[in-house]
């Protein structure tokens, strides 16, 4: 190792110990009902939408768990699962953790709280390998070089290598960035707070048993507490001690790192018996913010509580930030006897109603409206959001978000089954019906898309525009192409204007096309990006004069837009959807170029629309909330939303529970609809 370093020198750190002491933290019980108001329009506390909307958050329909949750889609997961294939259940977890606050009052502390929040995180996927089979980044944020700063990072490095050690886990990768300083003109220096941001990842061996925050409706079903921390409640540090613009002198830690890992294995073992019906950790906020967050993203849903066992001081037990979780369980003898069986310490804390209503007992006021609240928790993420947007769609998101409800109505025809579609997800022979993905550089939705065609029944050919502009391919012999979605030309030439150049401009690719759609035996799909160049190149409505043919615009709210939407399916002629007609079901978008301009014409043939008619519902104002349309004689259809990215039950947004068992979701159908048509053509 000597010859691959050298002998580079050293380098040694010489600093003080602060010695600085903190108040202890000063407030009135009276005002607790203004401190949680406060707490949760903390920007670290209130709601995320204002940054997850704008993000894609289903590319490669492979993502198993985003941020988003519950029939009212808000960003409240505690982990993010990615599928690692198409084939299986199994799947990679990522969890967060940072305490930036606790580490102010304590070094050694925060850096405990951090790794403890990623993990009670990650613990709501069932892991593969439990708790041993996780892996931790540590990602340092440090004032370094200031008096008493290096002395206070070497406790917390220390405090991680020893706390993760006491785990059983590693930390084989991270980042230093101890530069973490401003100086202004003025000689005014601005310091950040010491802080590790931990990143916690596992295999996971079910991504359908995923745990989320989002309370289901089963009535009377119980919430129980568990605290990790085996530590007295304290506030130091906390979200409510920033509100009141004080530290605190003592910050929560972890007490016993021998009961933290049986717990968390406890849990998980809760999880893969499906006994949690929901669940959710405890970190900014407190403990009232994981009860409201859990009753944020569902519609009339409420709890009934009792707090008395946690302690006599409501401020500590609603706001203290100590290591811990809340779950959601209907079988309470199950769940009692495998937390009694490993001595795990909990409190059943309350039970679920459908009032919208947080009712507590020893509690002033007695009640809390979860709908007032969770305005309340909006309110920040709204303010943030009018800063990006114009024309008032940051007004139109507050008003109209927690109204469009997702809500289906699954097609009669569908029951979740493979063998009703007669597909055979094992398949490994050709079928003899031929599709293929026709891609362009920058398209990032053709895996997804070839696997959803394979899993049809279709054998999938890969179609690079090259391809087509070369003569290397003349889809003589395919009947049906699929233009995929994704940022083409990295959009810079404005979404699939650069693409269709590539048609237009290329005799031989314009002739291969041509010939295509002569044929009477072709059917074709163009989504999002693909939609858009099927508009730009006049694909749907081949004689209609390019003045009056559909246009694809920008997005009425003026940037780009990620959502789980409902999409309902009128009466259509559509080879792919007519079978849809009357079906409510759920689809990502993700696109900044997705307004469907009709030139006010309504006898297109709209396919498909959004449910709701104004932003969000209809997240980029089509005319006539259009979401699809087919031509003539449906064979051709341009779609905006990723019906291939929600082709299972895990890569949607929201999935009922009735339907918790499905193996594969209601867009397959659509699919089968375009293989059983192919199929009749090869015979004829």
């Amino acid at each position: 190792m000597s010859h691959l370093f050298g002998s580079s020198p050293k380098t040694i750190l010489k600093d003080k110990t602060p010695t600085t002491k903190f108040q202890e933290l000063k407030y009135d019980e009276a005002k607790l009902s203004e401190y949680l108001e406060q707490v949760l329009q903390l920007e670290s506390v209130a709601c995320k939408d204002w940054l997850t909307n704008k993000v894609d958050r289903s590319v490669t329909g492979r993502v198993a768990t985003q941020q988003t949750c519950g029939p009212i889609q808000l960003p409240l997961n505690n982990v993010s699962v990615m599928a690692l294939d198409f084939n299986s259940n199994k799947g990679v977890a990522t969890g967060i953790g940072h305490a930036p606050g606790a580490a102010l009052v304590d070094a050694a502390a925060g850096s405990k709280l951090a790794i403890a929040e990623s993990l009670l995180n990650i613990i709501w996927a069932p892991l593969t390998h439990g708790l041993k089979g996780v892996s931790l980044s540590a990602n340092w944020m440090w004032p370094a070089k200031h008096e008493g700063e290096n002395a206070r990072l070497y406790e917390a490095v220390e405090a991680v290598s020893d706390f993760a050690c006491k785990l059983g886990i590693n930390i084989p990768t991270g980042k230093d960035s101890l530069s973490m300083t401003q100086k202004y003109p003025n000689d005014e220096v601005v310091f950040s707070p010491g802080t590790v941001i931990i990143s916690a990842v596992g295999e996971v061996s079910n991504i359908r048993q995923t745990v989320s925050p989002a309370l289901q409706l089963v009535v009377g079903s119980k919430i129980i507490y568990i605290n990790f921390s085996k530590d007295d409640f304290k506030l130091g540090g906390s979200s409510f001690a920033q509100v009141i613009n004080q530290l605190g002198n003592e910050a929560p830690t972890v007490m016993d790192e021998a009961y933290f890992v049986r717990a968390f294995e406890t849990v998980q073992e809760l999880i893969k018996e499906n006994l949690v019906l929901a669940g959710h950790d405890i970190s900014a906020g407190g403990l009232i913010t994981t009860l409201l967050e859990m009753c944020f993203p569902v519609p009339n849903v409420g709890m009934n509580l009792n707090l008395e066992e946690l302690g006599n001081d409501l401020v500590k037990v609603f706001f203290s930030e100590n290591p811990g979780i809340v779950l959601q369980a209907e079988d309470i003898i199950a769940v009692k006897r495998i937390l009694d069986g490993q001595k795990i310490e909990y409190q059943i804390i309350g039970d679920v109603t459908t009032d919208s209503k947080l009712k507590i007992q020893n509690f002033e006021s007695g009640m809390l409206n979860v709908e007032l609240l969770r305005e309340k928790w909006f309110k920040t993420s709204y303010l943030l959001d009018r800063i990006q947007r114009p024309h008032g769609h940051a007004e139109k998101r507050k008003e109209n978000l927690f109204k469009q409800v997702l809500e289906y109505k699954f097609q009669s025809s569908f029951d979740g089954k493979f063998a009703t579609y007669g597909i055979d997800p094992k398949r490994r022979t050709p079928s003899g019906l031929k599709a293929a993905i026709i891609r362009e550089k920058g398209v990032n939705g053709d895996r997804e898309m070839a696997y959803s065609l394979y899993l049809a029944g279709f054998h999938v050919k890969d179609v690079h525009m090259t391809d087509l502009m070369t003569g290397r391919e003349e889809l003589k012999d395919i009947n049906f192409i699929v233009f995929v979605g994704g940022f083409s030309n990295s959009d810079v030439l404005g979404s699939a204007k650069g693409w269709a150049g590539a048609f237009l401009y290329n005799p031989k690719a314009k002739a291969v096309l041509d010939n295509f759609y002569k044929r009477d035996d072709t059917l074709s799909l163009g989504v999002c990006n693909g939609c858009q160049l099927m508009m730009e190149l006049g694909l749907v409505y081949r004689d209609t004069d390019m003045s009056v043919h559909p246009k694809m615009k920008h997005n009425g709210s003026g940037k780009f837009e990620s959502i789980f939407v409902n999409i309902s399916v009128p009466k259509n002629n559509s080879v792919m959807l007519s079978s849809y007609e009357g079906a409510r079901l759920g689809a990502w978008v993700a696109h900044g170029e997705g307004k469907f301009d009709l030139r006010n014409h309504k006898d297109y043939q709209i396919t498909a629309t959004y449910s709701y008619e104004e932003y969000p519902g209809n997240p980029n104002d089509s005319d006539f909330s259009t979401a699809a349309l087919c031509s003539a004689d449906g064979r051709h259809l341009a779609i905006m939303p990723h019906i291939e990215r929600a082709l299972f039950p895990w890569n949607w947004g929201y999935y009922p529970s009735e339907h918790k068992n499905d193996e594969v979701g209601p867009w397959i159908e659509a699919f089968v609809n375009a293989r059983e048509w192919v199929k009749k053509r090869v015979k004829a």
